[in-house]
């Protein structure tokens, strides 16, 4: 048989082989066979046939582990040694902290889709449900955003008390301290509700039910801790408030250089072991109003009087507002929304040990508890703010450009404004999806680590996109700020969520691929174990395994990007038969991709990939999209796969996918070692850049589906505060917005049988209506129908003006 025909079956084979990650043995075996059949039929030449054999032979080689250890494993772990920087404390608590869930998968470039769709998806109980229905839709009737945020610059009293009174600083707190217990899902509705109503309320009630005081205590308070405090704060009678960020370490609060000295001195009139702390904080939100502060600080012992150890390291105490040395009260004003923020000072502060979250046992372990929690408050917090500003955004901004007219054409009709629509409802799907699921995978029992710093940047930057899309379908309708406007609150503290709880900027360089690659990667820990292990025999023997399995899967997703690239994935068996299919293919595909990029990455370059802050963006970005489009995929599942909501899933996906792929490619044309970049392009790109973003056609499709009533905007919409009341402004456009078709048809009318005939003259609406009625054109009742119609849109599109005096902060202006 020809012998180019023959080799070329032979490496198909070998190919399948790998594609299929087939192990070690088993493939030196099989390849053995291979080549021995190959021999017997192929008429290739014979220096041909010795070159493979000897390379199977080195292949059989490998599977002998002592020669592989002396000659291969043993001498790289030997220069692995010296090059792996050391790992402080701090760092290695924070790559440990939390759980490794679907990020994981998405590593290995062959995620068990199983895994996903096992999953059940995120419930309300009926307490939860109620609380939904009840407290928090009373909330949102109560709160008036203009009264608040410009006469008060604070929530009114009766709000404060309504909040407190009804559990809703206790979202986390356990039921047998007096708490609400919801689940990570139930709280994320909640925010995201309120955050539609009222940003300034959104962000009160996010920061007691996050990373703070009640959290911690209930994770590592001691009971008497427990005991005292967690009723009280479940009551609302104390406040409480978190004191990390200073002037000197932002994002870098590992280095905070508040102090406490561990000494004695006197509390309550006796004579005790204690702290006394200096510390200068700022940016604390619930500062100016809190009765107690958490306190984060790096603790030393110079006399000893604790051990040996000096620096023992970052700790959390509880501190009563009222302890002498402490300055408190003082307010920022994060861009005009008044939510209670401000600094904190201490000068010489002296409490007992005993007010070390934990006791003194827990000195030096403030690190870890933060790390620990902050998986899970990342998720929630401001994912859930951000998406239910978002959903606010879509339900308002889909009325409004269907009921607003220019050229005597509803703005949503202009394609321009229809593709803004479509991106606007497309990530907001995406959003709501990454925040239900993530949320859901919590109350499973996960603490997504990575997936939190994902959720905190890229849904707070696509609420941003969201945000300024809104203001641009209304234009002067969102700048002009007043009660009338529902925009410019939330465009506002837009900036806030981007940047609170870790940069943004610093979250998408440093961290979801920095902290994803050592702790999501299925090999690379394996190897830092090992060179790490003081029993050199036994991590000779683990780097081995490490080093080798991690050898295969790089060729093994060499090949599985270079096939799936090739075929478009489509000969890659997935979980799904419907019209999803084809993303959950993708998926794979990419992921195959990413894995395979950043071996290379992590091989050429080392620690060096560190400081090469845009190559490791990027990359987090691919497994950043992949992600939120799993998260799309699974929130469909959960919602029982409603084809009318298809349109929004494919917008959704398609966008996601598309950003990995041109990140991907961004990271190939940047890469430093442009061979090995020449070389990645061929396996991951051989048919070019093959995705595309979503079609026009598409994003018509998705337009549609929230410039009308439908099923669809009602599942998009679900936990916004859509209420019709004379305050509410998502309740009113929805109203004007179920009455438009109707009065569409009736303009239509007057048009054609009277303004195109002469037989009205007037310019204006109200004039045409009272002329068509004369005319008997309209009835008597389709006039008043039309007419109070106008009177809707009108109130809808108004602006605000105000007297000059009434502009001065804390004026009653005019409602």
């Amino acid at each position: 048989m020809s012998g180019v025909i023959t080799t070329l079956l032979l490496l198909i084979a070998l190919v399948v082989l790998t594609y299929r990650r087939m192990g070690l043995l088993a493939f030196s075996i099989t390849a053995g066979v291979l080549l021995a059949v190959y021999c017997v039929f192929s008429d290739a030449p014979l220096l041909w046939k010795e070159l493979l054999w000897a390379g199977l032979i080195v292949l059989w080689g490998l599977n002998l582990k002592p020669l592989r250890r002396a000659l291969i494993s043993g001498p790289f772990l030997n220069s692995y040694r010296r090059l792996l920087p050391s790992m402080s404390q701090t760092e290695k608590e924070a790559l440990e902290a939390g759980t490794v869930w679907w990020d994981g998968e998405l590593f290995t470039g062959r995620p068990a889709w199983d895994k996903l769709k096992r999953a059940p998806p995120p419930q309300l109980s009926a307490q939860e449900q109620a609380f939904l229905d009840g407290p928090c839709e009373e909330l949102c009737h109560m709160l008036d955003d203009w009264d608040i945020t410009h006469r008060r610059a604070d929530l009114p009293p009766e709000v404060w008390q309504f909040l407190t009174s009804h559990g809703f600083f206790a979202m986390i707190i356990p039921k047998k301290y007096g708490g609400l217990e919801f689940s990570a899902y139930a709280h994320s509705c909640v925010l995201a509700k309120i955050a539609s109503r009222s940003t300034t309320c959104s962000s009160t009630v996010a920061v007691p039910n996050s990373l703070g005081p009640a959290e911690l205590l209930h994770h590592y308070g001691t009971e008497e801790q427990k005991n005292h405090y967690l009723p009280r704060l479940a009551r609302g009678e104390e406040i409480p408030c978190f004191a990390l960020t200073g002037p000197r370490a932002g994002s870098d609060a590992a280095s905070i250089p508040d102090t406490g000295v561990v000494c004695r001195g006197t509390y309550d009139g006796r004579e005790v072991l204690g702290l006394k702390l200096n510390f200068s904080k700022r940016y604390i939100t619930l500062a100016p109003v809190a009765t107690v502060v958490g306190l984060a600080f790096r603790m030393f012992d110079p006399d000893h009087l604790l051990g040996e150890r000096t620096d023992i390291g970052i700790t959390v105490a509880l501190l009563p507002r009222n302890t002498p040395g402490i300055s408190i009260g003082r307010r920022h004003f994060p861009l005009n929304i008044p939510f209670q923020n401000g600094p904190i000072q201490g000068h010489d502060v002296f409490v007992p040990l005993d007010f070390i979250i934990g006791g003194p046992a827990n000195a030096g372990q403030g690190w870890r508890m933060l790390v620990e929690q902050l998986s899970v408050g990342r998720c929630i917090s401001l994912p859930s703010n951000a998406t239910g500003g978002a959903k606010a955004a879509v339900w308002a901004t889909g009325a409004y450009a269907r009921i607003r007219k220019q050229f005597n054409v509803p703005v949503a009709r202009f394609e321009g404004i229809e593709w803004v629509i479509a991106r606007m409802t497309g990530l907001t799907y995406a959003m709501d999806a990454a925040r239900s699921v993530t949320a859901g995978a919590i109350d499973g029992g996960e603490k997504p680590s990575v997936p939190s710093a994902m959720l905190k940047y890229h849904v707070t930057e696509m609420g941003r996109i969201v945000a300024n899309d809104a203001m641009d379908v209304h234009g002067g309708k969102g700048i002009c700020i007043g009660p009338h406007n529902y925009l410019a609150r939330t465009y506002q503290i837009t900036p806030v969520a981007i940047t609170v709880e870790g940069a943004n900027i610093l979250t998408r360089n440093l961290i979801i691929f920095g902290q994803g690659a050592i702790r999501c990667h299925p090999f690379v820990l394996k190897e830092m174990d090992a060179a790490r292990n003081p029993d050199r025999g036994a991590g000779r023997k683990q780097f081995d395994a490490a080093l080798f399995g991690h050898i295969g899967f790089t060729i093994s997703n060499a090949m599985r990007s270079l096939v799936m690239a090739a075929t478009l994935a489509h000969i890659r068996n997935v979980p799904e038969r419907g019209p999803t299919r084809p993303y959950y293919q993708h998926i794979e595909r990419f992921s195959a991709s990413f894995a395979f990029a950043v071996d290379v990455a992590m091989l050429t370059l080392g620690g060096y990939l560190k400081k090469k802050e845009n190559l490791s963006a990027r990359l987090g970005d691919v497994l950043s999209a992949m992600y939120m489009a799993s998260m799309v995929l699974k929130h469909y599942d959960n919602q029982g796969q409603p084809p009318e909501d298809l349109p929004l899933v494919e917008w959704a996906c398609r966008h996601l996918l598309y950003t990995a792929q041109e990140q991907l490619h961004a990271f190939l044309r940047n890469f430093p070692n442009r061979f090995l970049a020449a070389v990645m392009r061929l396996l991951i790109f051989p048919r070019g850049l093959t995705y595309f973003a979503p079609a026009d056609r598409l994003s018509h499709k998705v337009a549609e589906l929230v410039i009308a009533p439908s099923a669809t905007r009602d599942r998009l919409g679900r936990f916004a505060y859509t209420t019709l009341n004379a305050g509410n402004p998502l309740g009113l456009l929805q109203e004007a917005l179920v009455l438009a078709d109707a009065a569409e048809q009736l303009e239509k009318r007057i048009r054609d049988q009277g303004v195109k005939t002469g037989r009205i003259t007037a310019l204006d609406l109200p004039g045409r209506i009272g002329q068509a009625v004369t005319a008997g054109i309209l009835t008597e009742a389709q006039g008043a129908q039309l007419a109070d119609f106008d009177r809707k849109v009108m109130n809808i599109v108004q602006v605000d003006d105000f007297a000059p005096g009434e502009l001065v902060p804390g004026s009653q202006g005019r409602a």
